[in-house]
């Protein structure tokens, strides 16, 4: 009925490292064996040098992680504080050193560091064990009774097996016993008896003892048949009674079994008892760090085949033509900032979220980063719109083959967690024709592909926040007529817009005439 946690206080690693206690969720582990909690590192500051000296990790981070990944943020200007990072690791013991810039607060650093690094990581359990030849996860309070159980058995096995040794003993000493009252006739049993199998016989005959007996007595060397000998001997049977008659008490008794466990424990605490070296720290949670990412004008080029460079503006001044693979061609580009987020829409209906300052700067001359890889989609899925925002302020509109515009509030696509991946960014009943970012209301020139054409405005269209909504028809279509393309609009596209818009929705649209078409609108349909 104890509280575990009260003496088990928490986990302690050997090397050593902060946990950042929380009750609630160390009790959950003890209950059921699952779950996790934050491991740190432990730094001190070198004021006189200005660096850090970090001598303590996380058990699930190594030297070479830490130091690879703060190079690779310094590189992508993240971590502009740091000027040279190194492992000291000596005969002293472990150390990592980093050099700061002057001016660098280094509490905030370790903040940073902290976030973006495995110097502080979330230790997992999973307490998986096998009982009874069967694997199960059991908590603390079942583990420590498994354990408990186990331990007993052993002590009884042990002491079963020193009874049955003593209580062997015993009995060929009792035969001894009776040798002592005539030695000489056991000696002349020996002498007199012709054969040497019968020996044992006659011994058993003679003083009326057993075989086991009678063979312990016929095996004692002549020089042990002396009175000094057997009394010795003798003298070992008031103390095996004792011993035996303690260990079958023992066996009778589960109190006295784990007064042994307990003894042996203590034992153990005096042999190898070590001071408790992860240090916990019951501060509470720590305001979420915001990192600093430079902002500077860049332009982004995305490409249908899932190809992605940003190219700062210096840079973009002075390219040529861009490189794409065979085949490929730019979908989308944006001029934006280096601070800005990035959303990948798939054509599995799922969306990757990650920031332009994640990529390093590129040039016009290469391919650029390929994103299923670097995003780490699933296989043989393939981003077919990016959508770019600060402060995901304004909708997301998504056109589908059947007519029906989604119209999803950006604000459903931010997460207060640092998560990368969304499943079900839009609706699945229909196949996804155009995607795009509105920051504002706009029109939308839509063609089925029977040629009609219809101007949506998208102020029109309730907006929504739930991400898999199918939508509503805008665009009424014939059986074998589908929503074939949608063009954001601009003036000067139509002769005469007016023909294609509509007071009510959904609409059938109206067809167009070559007269009817300006100049931007017939080269897209012609291409």
């Amino acid at each position: 009925d104890c509280d575990l946690l009260s003496i088990l206080t928490a986990p302690d690693f050997p090397g050593g490292g902060q946990l950042i206690y929380n009750a609630d969720e160390l009790r959950k582990i003890y209950e059921t064996g699952r779950g996790g909690f934050k491991v740190r590192a432990v730094y001190s500051y070198d004021k006189s040098a200005n660096c850090i000296d970090i001598t303590e990790i996380p058990p699930t981070a190594t030297v070479e992680a830490i130091i690879e990944k703060t190079v690779d943020l310094v590189k992508q200007k993240r971590l502009s504080e740091i000027s040279d990072i190194r492992d000291e690791t000596g005969l002293k013991g472990l150390k990592i050193t980093i050099d700061m810039k002057r001016g660098t607060d280094p509490d905030k650093l370790m903040a940073k560091l902290f976030k973006l690094t495995a110097l502080q990581d979330t230790f997992s359990c999973n307490f998986n064990f096998l009982v009874a030849g069967s694997p199960k996860v059991m908590g603390i309070r079942e583990i420590l009774e498994e354990w408990t159980a186990f331990r007993a058995e052993c002590v009884r096995r042990r002491v079963y097996h020193t009874l049955e040794k003593a209580e062997s003993k015993l009995h060929l000493l009792l035969g001894l016993q009776k040798i002592l009252l005539d030695i000489d006739k056991a000696i002349k049993i020996v002498r007199e008896t012709e054969d040497e199998t019968e020996v044992v016989p006659n011994l058993m005959i003679g003083f009326g003892i057993d075989e086991i007996q009678a063979e312990y007595v016929a095996e004692i060397k002549l020089r042990h048949l002396n009175r000094e000998y057997i009394l010795k001997r003798l003298d070992e049977i008031e103390k095996l009674k004792a011993e035996i008659e303690d260990m079958r008490d023992i066996l009778d008794r589960p109190a006295r079994v784990y007064t042994i466990m307990t003894e042996e424990l203590k034992e153990v605490i005096k042999k190898y008892r070590q001071p408790r070296r992860t240090q916990l720290i019951y501060a509470a949670p720590e305001p979420e760090v915001l990192e600093e990412v430079p902002d500077y004008p860049v332009t982004l080029f995305f490409t249908r085949h899932g190809y992605f460079k940003k190219i700062t503006a210096q840079s973009l001044r002075m390219s040529g033509e861009q490189k794409l693979k065979e085949g490929d061609e730019i979908a989308q580009t944006a001029e934006t900032a280096n601070n800005r987020e990035l959303l990948f829409f798939t054509d599995k209906c799922q969306v990757y979220k990650t920031r332009a300052a994640d990529f390093a700067d590129s040039k016009a001359s290469v391919l650029g980063d390929y994103l299923p890889g670097v995003l780490e989609m699933e296989p043989g899925e393939t981003p077919v719109y990016m959508a770019v925002t600060g402060d995901y302020t304004g909708y997301m509109l998504f056109f589908f083959e059947n007519g029906k515009v989604a119209k999803v509030d950006m604000k459903s696509y931010a997460t207060k967690t640092n998560r990368k991946k969304l499943i079900g960014a839009y609706s699945d009943i229909s196949p996804l024709i155009s995607a795009f970012y509105l920051p504002e209301d706009g029109e939308f020139l839509l063609k089925s592909t029977l040629g009609r054409l219809l101007l949506l405005h998208t102020g029109a269209v309730a907006a929504k926040v739930a991400r898999g909504t199918q939508g509503v028809t805008v665009m009424i279509l014939k059986r074998g007529n589908k929503l074939a393309e949608v063009l954001p609009y601009t003036d000067g596209m139509l002769l005469k817009p007016h023909r294609y818009r509509t007071r009510t929705l959904p609409a059938v649209g109206s067809t167009m005439s070559a007269e009817e078409v300006g100049e931007q609108l017939q080269l897209t349909i012609d291409n």
